[in-house]
């Protein structure tokens, strides 16, 4: 009866339980009493200048109505959807917790910023309609009063994917699906494809898509620090920390066929201060999930997962850290710049990267050539064994090619079935997750931001139907068959 229950979405409704903390008090009041005591203390002590409280002014706040976990472009997306749609203004009071400031190991910054609808799932699809344009009107979403614009340079070049004999039945229904959806993508022989990109070699192609608009790329760098700016401007809190621990109350319930679930909610949430041994407590009523890569850890130290194997308590959350390589190289014979961002039916990818014949790319390794995610090393035989050989092939250009740069970074490897999970979880009741993109969350992360936003406000989805995406897909076995991952 739980499989059923969990299936039918039960016992989730609108959030009933409000966005207040409990111990009262608002910040306001604690600072004005807090400077009151300061003055008595001065005014009984020689020379004005000494000042005896410790400054805590780092700190992030005691109260929060909801804690993000992870300041990423997700969380910053969930932040302003927060506040876009909360009502009335102010009402609601949002921490954003980043332990990366500089976003040096951030997936955001070091991704290759392509968005595509080519998917094969409609909600994928649905995501990245949405987000493109998000994108395309960024400065209407995004704009802050006395700064400048944003160009986010999108570069409006399309996805180019190619089929062999054996993926060629799965390209077409896919593009179906795509058109479905309302996504304007169109199917290629191999003659129409040397004909429109005559640099390609066709060996071993069967079949070719192509989008025709809303694809492309852009600068990933200038999204995240647009959201960043433009949340700060609604009053979205920042703190340059580490969350460590929560603190939760328990309870029991009984489903309809009397088994008993324990329910948790998180109260407090504690962040540890960049470079320092303090902490601080942040009491609240709502924490989300979108730490990315390592968005496991956090759903552990909240105790998802932690129960008997095969029941509900003991699901995990199957996200974990996957490293990918991208490479930089130059070719002065190379692809012009029509140049699609081109996906082989090897796995292997390239884009152009601005005007002077250079290029991005890689390939995703297979599980058994996984490297080691504990650090962000590049491996440039990887490149040399896996990378260069398909893309020669298909490019005979890129024979001469010269490697210039190439860094690290990682995936949210969703190992279940390598697509996000948005929503609450459905015991520990006031956790909702915003992760497990798989190489996916830069593109999709202007629609996650609101889906997410909806949920917790609202407590359904409106504009896209992300139930398939919901965690409760982990314990009853119903994986999300994406065919086009990346």
């Amino acid at each position: 009866m739980l499989r059923r229950a969990l299936r039918l979405g039960l016992g989730r409704g609108p959030l009933s339980r409000g966005l207040g903390t409990h111990r009262g008090g608002s910040t306001l009041d604690q600072n004005g009493k807090l400077s009151e005591i300061k003055k008595k203390i001065q005014s009984v002590l020689p020379g004005g200048a000494w000042n005896p409280l410790y400054n805590t002014s780092h700190l992030p706040p005691e109260h929060s109505d909801v804690v993000i976990v992870g300041g990423g472009v997700i969380g910053l997306s969930v932040a302003y959807w927060l506040k876009r749609l909360e009502k009335p203004r102010g009402a609601i009071r949002v921490l954003v917790v980043e332990r990366d400031h500089t976003y040096s190991r951030a997936s955001t910054v070091l991704s290759v910023g392509g968005i595509r609808q080519q998917f094969s799932v409609p909600e994928n699809i649905q995501l990245s309609l949405f987000s493109i344009e998000f994108l395309r009107n960024i400065n209407e979403y995004l704009a802050v009063v006395d700064d400048p614009p944003l160009d986010i340079q999108f570069n409006p070049a399309g996805y180019l994917l190619l089929a062999s004999e054996k993926g060629a039945a799965v390209m077409e229904s896919n593009v179906k699906v795509q058109r479905q959806e309302g996504a304007k993508v169109c199917l290629m022989s191999p003659e129409q494809l040397r004909n429109k990109f005559p640099w390609i070699n066709t060996e071993g192609v069967a079949l070719a898509s192509y989008g025709m608009e809303h694809e492309g790329w852009f600068d990933p760098w200038c999204l995240l620090q647009g959201l960043r700016r433009k949340v700060q401007s609604m009053g979205v809190l920042f703190c340059h920390g580490e969350v460590t621990r929560f603190v939760s109350s328990s309870s029991h319930a009984e489903t309809t066929s009397g088994e008993e679930v324990t329910l948790k909610r998180i109260h407090e949430v504690h962040v540890k201060i960049d470079r320092s041994l303090e902490y601080q407590p942040v009491e609240c009523a709502i924490v989300i999930n979108a730490a990315g890569a390592w968005s496991g850890q956090i759903a552990e130290l909240a105790g998802v997962g932690k129960g008997p194997p095969g029941t509900l308590q003991g699901t995990k959350l199957p996200v974990e850290l996957r490293k990918r390589y991208v490479y930089f190289w130059n070719c002065p014979q190379g692809p012009g710049l029509e140049t699609p961002f081109v996906i082989d039916a090897s796995g292997a990818y390239f884009r152009r990267e601005g005007l002077g014949n250079n290029y991005l790319g890689g390939c995703s390794p297979t599980e058994e050539e996984e490297p080691d995610p504990g650090n962000l090393e590049v491996d440039h035989d990887f490149f040399q064994d896996k990378v260069w050989p398909p893309l020669a092939q298909r490019v005979p250009a890129f024979e001469t090619l010269k490697v210039r740069n190439a860094w690290a970074g990682y995936y949210d490897y969703n190992t279940f079935d390598q697509n996000g999970v948005v929503g609450p979880h459905p015991l520990v009741v006031n956790m909702y997750f915003a992760t497990g993109f798989s190489g996916h969350g830069l593109q999709q992360a202007p629609a996650v931001g609101r889906a997410v936003a909806e949920m917790v406000l609202d407590g359904h989805f409106q504009t896209i139907n992300l139930s398939p995406f919901l965690f409760n897909r982990f314990y009853l076995g119903v994986k999300v068959q994406e065919h086009n991952i990346i």
